[in-house]
């Protein structure tokens, strides 16, 4: 067998797009402000404004922060803007929600910028296994954003594939 071994995936005009090659670096902050009100379940004004005060903002430095309350409490708008605004010269990105939305929303800023001329017309596989948290919602939104333009979309990898889109 003297035969060379040729890459035909390396050779194609196949395109792989891997999300995780995008991935945000920076710790990631669950901020729960339950701790921040009476009782845990009601939000009084003044001793909200005392803690958000006395907080160290400077430990979010370079982190994302997704803004969350784990008990039943109605927190009012005010109160995650009001403790944005402590984190806007620290943290690199403020969110209400999980940990997992924090990711959707920071793919979906990702995604937007992703420019697509070289998937023109182009055979396009989303890869699928990833080890940094890649959210589900992120392939669908590349999805979205490539099925207009792509020749044919599929998931996984180049050796075992899921044909997903092939344009008419």
């Amino acid at each position: 067998m003297s035969e060379e071994i040729t890459n035909r995936v390396a050779n194609s005009k196949l395109k792989v797009i891997d999300l995780e090659d995008y991935y945000p670096e920076g710790k990631r902050v669950l901020f729960d402000v339950k701790d921040w009100l009476f009782e845990e379940l009601v939000l009084r004004e003044k001793e909200f404004r005392s803690y958000v005060e006395a907080h160290d903002w400077s430990q979010y430095k370079d982190c994302y922060v997704a803004l969350y309350c784990s008990t039943d409490a109605i927190i009012p708008d005010w109160a995650y803007m009001l403790i944005t605004i402590k984190l806007i010269d620290h943290a690199k990105r403020v969110v209400i929600g999980s940990l997992e939305q924090l990711e959707s929303i920071l793919y979906a800023s990702i995604i937007s910028d992703i420019d697509l001329k070289t998937f023109r017309d182009m055979p396009v596989i989303i890869k699928g296994c990833s080890n940094k948290p890649v959210p589900s919602n992120a392939l669908v939104m590349l999805t979205e954003k490539l099925q207009p333009v792509a020749k044919s979309i599929m998931f996984g990898e180049a050796c075992s594939s899921v044909p997903l889109y092939k344009k008419k």
